[in-house]
């Protein structure tokens, strides 16, 4: 998960984290980073292979706000 400067949180999946958030700060990421610009990754997981990480994204992307804040909050710890 990537917060951005507004305070909102993108989900999304790569192979390469550090590059897929270098193109999201350059603007040629995602269209979300049109209007909202990537401050720093918060969240991340790895182990996954390209099924596996589809699914979870798709249940992280239904968490509330406030989940997705407590995920943040124990990854940090």
């Amino acid at each position: 998960m990537i917060r951005c400067h507004d305070e909102s949180l993108y989900t999304g999946i790569t192979t390469n984290v550090a590059r897929r958030f270098k193109q999201h700060q350059a603007g040629t990421g995602a269209k979300y980073f049109r209007a909202h610009k990537a401050e720093k990754v918060v969240y991340q997981e790895i182990g996954h292979n390209r099924s596996s990480a589809s699914k979870r994204e798709a249940q992280i992307k239904k968490l509330s706000p406030v989940a997705k804040r407590q995920m943040i909050k124990q990854f940090a710890n």
